[in-house]
């Protein structure tokens, strides 16, 4: 017996080990771009097919009240990334071409905390959190950006397809610049005979409907200005491919220990320009063929993971960074087109929107052997991504790290009587003084500036005045519709009281 204890130690030790490492997954957080709650087939929608997306709902957790933490771009991703409250942190409004980094070295994220458990990491897809110091250098070495906070690979789009430049970003420089020909950007015209969607508005082959008028590329004009780097620049429809292609290789490459990519999607965001082979392909115009393009991305990545057999040992998350908006300012037929398709499911509002349509969204898990597939209420947000990543991996978060990031990891897991959050803050791009407060099956919404109208998004049109507060019922009215403060007062100021100590606070964790 003296002589077997040795080795039921070392067998334990390495049954321990065994097991750790069973629990460290790859981990693939997938981030679409403006898709709202009701734009998938297993959301309910009918006028688009999304077969790859729908199959990862089967095969793991649906969430029925999944948010985003912002109902614009670059707050949703600041907050993903770092599980703060974007809000917080002053400059984390849509960030305009020559942004500096928002998220400076030193500030822990998502890939940094993976990164101490032995994680490799990319993010391949939009970026716009602002590259360099104090601005970017778009000729030399654009860093600050990604590969100061934890990553070790990226291949971006610098800010967003509508604003200039249409060049790729991998790792520290623009890709294929010919130094011959150096970019340029900036917020003033270089010349008088510069073309733009104003002088040259004929030429395009997507008209503008506001205000991206400014530098044409490939027949499309958009935000600010830029001259040069022509071999550098990329061709609209060739985004998704190019995505689709450098994931697919990067996990390839790093397949033998556990990764990290977040696979951030350009689709839907505006200018809609699907490769040739996904146009027409629905009746929802661009639009919906972005949203199947978008599709064919995911069941891209899949195949790979089944192709190296990684599919039981991938956490995928999938879940945009706020809600749907039909005219962003091109004219792709979106509005027209729009039939009786719901993009925001039963809800009101929309991207720029604090109700509920501006962050409630798709949002699924699957780790296929390890979640059981299942719809879930429990409420969640990509703000909580980062303290439920931690704990998967066992990684302490850092006392003033992460401030607003919950733990939900039992709900992320589909692990039974999970509830996730509590509450939930919502804010719009941070500028106006709207927010909204999830509570239970509550909702308490603060409007100090008028909203942008998104009334063809929801089918549903909302008073033209409402007050600064207003109370829903969200079970009885998930629209938003019906304000019940004066029903129920109590409610009202205990709601009131909780958002106040919310913003005025430095931390909710």
């Amino acid at each position: 017996m003296f002589k077997l204890r040795p080795l039921l130690l070392g067998l334990w030790v390495s049954l321990s080990a065994f097991a750790t490492a069973a629990d460290q997954p790859n981990i693939i957080v997938i981030m679409a771009d403006d898709l709202g709650y009701g734009d998938l087939g297993c959301y309910g929608a009918t006028a688009v097919k999304t077969p790859h997306i729908d199959q990862l709902a089967a095969e793991g957790v649906r969430f029925t009240s999944g948010y985003c933490s912002a109902s614009t771009c670059t707050p949703t991703r600041f907050s993903f990334l770092t599980g703060t409250f974007a809000f917080r942190h002053k400059g984390t409004g849509i960030a305009p071409p020559s942004a500096p980094a928002i998220i400076t070295p030193g500030t822990a994220t998502v890939a940094s905390l993976l990164k101490q458990k032995g994680y490799k990491t990319a993010v391949i897809g939009k970026w716009h959190l602002g590259l360099g110091d104090p601005e970017p250098d778009w000729n030399g070495e654009l860093k600050p950006g990604p590969l100061e906070i934890g990553f070790d690979h990226c291949l971006l789009l610098p800010t967003t397809n509508d604003r200039v430049p249409q060049v790729y970003v991998q790792d520290h420089r623009v890709l294929n610049l010919d130094p011959k020909d150096p970019l340029w950007v900036g917020t003033k015209m270089p010349s008088p005979d510069h073309p733009t969607g104003i002088s040259h508005r004929d030429t395009l082959k997507m008209d503008w409907s506001h205000g991206h008028n400014q530098t044409i590329h490939n027949g499309i004009s958009r935000i600010g200005f830029y001259t040069g780097g022509e071999s550098a620049r990329f061709r609209d429809e060739d985004l998704a491919d190019r995505w689709v292609k450098e994931s697919n290789a990067w996990i390839e490459q790093n397949q033998a220990d556990p990764f990290f990519l977040f696979f951030a999607s350009h689709d839907i965001h505006v200018p809609r320009i699907p490769h040739e082979r996904f146009q027409g392909n629905t009746s929802l115009g661009l639009r919906g063929d972005s949203i199947v393009q978008l599709d064919w991305c995911v069941g891209e990545l899949m195949k790979t993971l089944d192709r190296l057999n990684l599919s039981e040992k991938t956490l995928i998350v999938f879940c945009s960074d706020n809600g749907p908006v039909l005219d962003d300012g091109y004219k792709d037929g979106a509005v027209e087109k729009i039939g009786t398709h719901q993009a925001a499911g039963p809800f009101s509002g929309g991207k720029y929107s604090v109700l509920e349509g501006g962050t409630r969204t798709p949002f699924i898990t699957r780790w296929k052997g390890r979640i059981q597939p299942a719809v879930s209420d429990a409420m969640v947000c990509t703000v909580d991504l980062a303290a439920s990543f931690a704990a998967l991996n066992g990684v302490t978060l850092p006392e003033e790290a992460c401030l607003d990031s919950q733990n939900v990891l039992p709900a992320l897991l589909g692990e039974s009587g999970a509830k996730g959050r509590a509450d939930l803050l919502q804010q719009d791009n941070g500028t106006s003084g709207n927010f909204g407060l999830r509570m239970g099956e509550w909702k308490l919404v603060r409007l100090k500036k008028p909203a942008k109208s998104q009334a063809k998004v929801t089918l549903r049109a909302r008073p033209e005045k409402e007050p600064v507060h207003s109370l829903y019922y969200l079970p009885d009215d998930p629209a938003e519709m019906k304000d019940v403060s004066a029903a129920h007062p109590e409610q009202m100021q205990q709601m009131i009281q909780r958002m106040d100590a919310l913003l005025t606070a430095e931390r909710s964790r």
